[in-house]
């Protein structure tokens, strides 16, 4: 296996590596060696969070690697507990002293309740502009909170990371993001794992000779998605790099658009979400 994922520009002139390593909740002290694992097989594209308390973890990672910083992407998301336009610049600041650079920021919940993500974006359009961070972006943000966000400030985030599987493929808030000029990327790709158990998923594999993640994340990179599975072995690793390698038919894709559903989501209202328990 080798090579790198391809690339998608962004609305802002970067570009993000389109097949990512998702690192929630994996102990800090396992990152350098799973990062060096990663970087050999070819991904290039990391991402974390505050919330998942690792991100010393991927700083010290990316010391050790053979490669120089131009050569990879990293994404770290601001918590909840950081809402508000001085909070979110003390929060980049912690994050920045435990990874270094940062390629991307993100905006992790919206919390409307709160209201305080219109002042928090302005802060993080504050870190652009200064040049402490490439691209800012959100997570979990529907439509009318995008526009928001655009009225308030003229910058349209770059990416917008929400729950996306087979299962709940959200057509219309995809169709949403493309039309503000926004990329969308998934989180829980795999559907916390349930994905690669669906006997669909499964017999199409077998067919291809590769693992059921390999299709589900071929899926979502056919769909023009950034897709960021979590992996803590270096089989895992092989297993979701391989997506790379298939092509999947149009049967295929008729097969896996059927696993849709109305109750296919399982993650929190992003218009009523305001702690970290169940965040992605």
């Amino acid at each position: 296996m080798s090579g790198l994922a391809p690339v998608l520009e962004l609305n802002d002139g970067a570009s993000i590596p389109q097949l990512g390593m998702g690192v929630m909740y994996i102990p800090a002290g396992d990152l350098p060696a799973l990062l060096a694992d990663a970087v050999t097989l070819g991904f290039r594209h990391f991402d974390t969070a505050t919330h998942y308390g690792n991100e010393a973890g991927i700083g010290e990672g990316i010391r050790r690697l053979d490669l120089s910083r131009e050569e990879l992407f990293v994404a770290t998301k601001l918590p909840n507990a950081a809402h508000g336009y001085d909070a979110a610049l003390r929060a980049f600041d912690r994050s920045e002293q435990a990874i270094g650079h940062i390629d991307l920021y993100l905006l992790h919940w919206p919390q409307p309740p709160k209201g305080k993500y219109l002042e928090t974006w302005r802060a993080m359009v504050r870190l652009r502009g200064e040049g402490r961070v490439r691209s800012i972006g959100v997570c979990n943000f529907p439509a009318p909170l995008l526009d928001e966000l655009i009225a308030d400030t003229g910058v349209a985030p770059a990416v917008n990371q929400i729950e996306l599987h087979p299962a709940y493929p959200q057509p219309a808030t995809r169709a949403a993001n493309q039309a503000r000029g926004i990329l969308t990327e998934s989180w829980s790709p795999l559907e916390h794992g349930r994905a690669i158990t669906h006997p669909t998923i499964t017999a199409i594999a077998d067919i291809h000779g590769c693992s059921p993640a390999a299709v589900v994340l071929r899926w979502h990179l056919d769909l023009g998605l950034v897709v960021i599975p979590k992996a803590a072995t270096p089989a895992h690793l092989a297993s979701n790099f391989a997506a790379l390698e298939i092509v999947l038919s149009a049967e295929d894709h008729a097969a896996i658009a059927a696993l849709a559903r109305a109750d296919g989501g399982f993650g929190p209202d992003p218009m009523v979400h305001t702690t970290e328990q169940g965040a992605e």
